[in-house]
Parts: C-alpha cells; sequence; structure tokens
C-alpha cells in the first residue's frame, strides 16, 4: 500500500499506474451537523436519519444512518488530494455500494486503487483514469465502495518544466 510521505505531491497521469493502490493521508470523523444536515438539505425524510431513537435496538445500531451519498462524497473527497489535484473534469461515478452504516461520530479513512489508465480518445494532454475508492470506519469495516472516472493531466504537456 503507497502512503504518507513516499508519494508524490501531485499524481499526474503518468503516476496513476493499473493496480496501484493508496492509503488516503487524512481520515475525516462525520460530525452531527452534516450527517443530519445532508439528509435534510435533499429530503431523504426516512426516520433512520432524523430520529435518534428509531434505530434502538435493530440490526444497524443505534443513533441516526448518515446519508449514504455523504459517506461516499466523504470518501472520494478523501481520496481527492491523490487522485483529483490534476484532474481536469468527472467522467463518472458508478457501482456505488453502502456496504455498513455510518452513524454520528464515525471516523472514515480512504482507500484508492487505480483499475485503469488509457488515452484520451481525442486529446494527448490528458489520460482517462478509473480508480476504485473504498471507504473504512474506525473499526477496520468496509462501509463504502465505488468506481470513479476522471480525465487527468499528463506530466508531459502540464508538468512544471
Amino acid at each position: 500500500m503507497t502512503q504518507g510521505p513516499s508519494v508524490p505531491t501531485s499524481w499526474y497521469f503518468e503516476d496513476l499506474v493499473p493496480g496501484r493502490r493508496i492509503r488516503h493521508a487524512r481520515s475525516a470523523t462525520v460530525g452531527e451537523v452534516e450527517g443530519s444536515w445532508m439528509a435534510k438539505l435533499v429530503m431523504n425524510t426516512a426516520q433512520a436519519h432524523w430520529n435518534e431513537h428509531y434505530l434502538t435496538d435493530s440490526p444497524l445500531g443505534s443513533g441516526r444512518v448518515v446519508f449514504g451519498l455523504l459517506t461516499a462524497s466523504m470518501v472520494v473527497g478523501l481520496a481527492g488530494q491523490d487522485t483529483a489535484d490534476n484532474a481536469l473534469h468527472e467522467v463518472g461515478l458508478d457501482g456505488l455500494r453502502f456496504t455498513a452504516p455510518v452513524h454520528h461520530g464515525d471516523t472514515l479513512t480512504a482507500f484508492t486503487e487505480v483499475v485503469a489508465a488509457d488515452p484520451h480518445p481525442e486529446r494527448d494532454d490528458v489520460g482517462v483514469v478509473r480508480f476504485r475508492h473504498w471507504g473504512l470506519n474506525q473499526h477496520d469495516v468496509v462501509v463504502f465502495e465505488g468506481e470513479r472516472t476522471t480525465v487527468v493531466k499528463r506530466r508531459s504537456h502540464w508538468g512544471a518544466p
């Protein structure tokens, strides 16, 4: 697993070879504000998001469950320092799976594997990279998996001279 100061400070297409795995340096705890706010913002009225006592004695654990797309956003966001600094635009986000509940107070850590890195069909200054992202909670339980495709700058065209 690639990690810490041994990784490039700014990843270009040439650095993102298929099979490369990255444990991203930062983790983030899901707070009360973002956990509740996002579900309310998108009007996801499921009681598991809004009612603190709704899941008491349930298999999902007690306390409110964080809206899944917030979980996905946090994992992809934590991966962004290594995978998006040189991305020009996002192409797609596919195969999202929420494999375990996330509750307020849980801490997420992100991991990435480069699935594919191909030349862009129309441009020689960028490439198309497909990533598989996953997030673990503080108990090392996988809570999210998904794939993301981006257009990433080539060092040969965009890098410092």
